[in-house]
């Protein structure tokens, strides 16, 4: 069985790939996995590093807007992605993959088109609440389309083999709260929010959390992932204190849910499954420029079966927006409540039920 897998870009689109490989691994030790991606994603230096060959196909995204420069630009992608399906059909050819797994990224498109063009079978993985446009505009020729959410599947034509498998997310292991706060120096008794925006940060959180520093560590204590880029910036005004862990990445993500009461960050799809295969209560701020505004329904997925309280971007550093995170914070009950929607909306074993469908796909003629 030979599967190759096209998506990434960014963490969000690769790593669900990346945990299908790794169950299909588990599953079919012998199997042919390999993925294609572009030199400037985040896959040309993680698939190599986890063992996996990658094909590097030539293909860039569309830019947003009307403006003139982005309408030539456009006209530049539309031209290369000519080439990129020229390569991809080759690709095809030469490594004859018996199933095609398109995950979103610039890459997937040519892939999955190639593959629906020359008769492979091809399945769509799709992360987000508000699909992108390769699911949209390929999902109607795929064998199956694998959605995260079930808000998803109002905006896919296709209405035979949709399903709704959840995200492929990192796993961890549930740990003592106590016990996992001390891991951070911090009290074990004060109830504790996480902060984090990603491996960069997310500014406009990071300045919400510095300008409330004080009700904040009043309140309870904080995890703080800053990001790479304002670490610096933020050290230099964070004075130490047994109530707050501030880095600019956290290893042990496992430990930091695990002490973590409350949860504040954007909603990435990835943090969205990580948060309900834990059971997590959070508050979500959508990042406001995500294509498509894909954050703000992904959000909204949790925020209507009341797992999470949302609150905009430019709103959070609001005395009012710091209050309510606040009085969640020191809200048990609401807080148990809010854990429990929230794991009733997880997946946990989304990477082993779509590597099975993967490998079902593989046997079919």
């Amino acid at each position: 069985m030979k599967v190759l897998f096209a998506g990434g870009g960014t963490g969000g689109h690769l790593y669900p790939a990346v945990a299908m490989a790794s169950e299909l691994r588990m599953l079919v030790p012998n199997a042919g996995i390999s993925f294609a991606g572009t030199v400037s994603g985040i896959e040309s230096t993680e698939v190599p590093r986890l063992g996996y060959k990658l094909h590097l196909i030539p293909v860039r995204g569309l830019k947003r807007g009307d403006f003139l420069g982005n309408i030539i630009a456009n006209f530049r992608v539309l031209v290369d992605f000519a080439s990129a399906l020229g390569r991809s059909v080759a690709l095809i050819g030469r490594e004859k993959p018996d199933v095609v797994v398109g995950t979103g990224g610039f890459v997937s498109a040519p892939l999955l088109l190639a593959a629906q063009l020359t008769g492979k079978k091809t399945l769509i993985q799709e992360q987000n609440a508000f699909p992108g446009v390769t699911t949209k505009l390929l999902s109607t020729l795929a064998c199956e389309v694998h959605l995260s959410f079930e808000e998803a599947r109002r905006f896919i034509v296709k209405k035979k083999n949709v399903f709704v498998s959840g995200n492929p997310a990192r796993s961890f292991e549930p740990q003592n709260g106590k016990a996992a706060r001390g891991c951070f120096g911090l009290s074990a008794e004060r109830p504790t929010l996480l902060v984090f925006g990603g491996s960069r940060g997310a500014r406009s959180i990071n300045n919400a959390v510095l300008q409330r520093l004080g009700d904040i560590t009043a309140s309870g204590n904080l995890i703080w992932q800053t990001g790479a880029l304002d670490f610096e910036r933020i050290q230099k005004e964070v004075a130490p204190s047994p109530s707050v862990w501030v880095g600019p990445y956290i290893e042990d993500m496992g430990s930091a849910y695990s002490a973590a009461d409350l949860v504040l960050c954007r909603s990435g799809a990835s943090s969205i499954a990580e948060l309900t295969n834990l059971g997590k209560p959070s508050v979500l701020v959508p990042y406001p420029y995500a294509t498509g505004d894909h954050q703000r329904y992904n959000a909204r997925a949790l925020l209507k079966n009341g797992a999470t309280l949302m609150i905009d971007d430019a709103e959070l550093g609001e005395e009012r927006s710091v209050k309510n995170i606040l009085e969640l914070l020191g809200d048990a009950e609401k807080l148990k409540s809010m854990g429990a929607a929230s794991r009733a909306l997880a997946y946990p074993d989304a990477a082993r039920q779509l590597a099975l469908r993967i490998i079902s796909l593989a046997k079919t003629h």
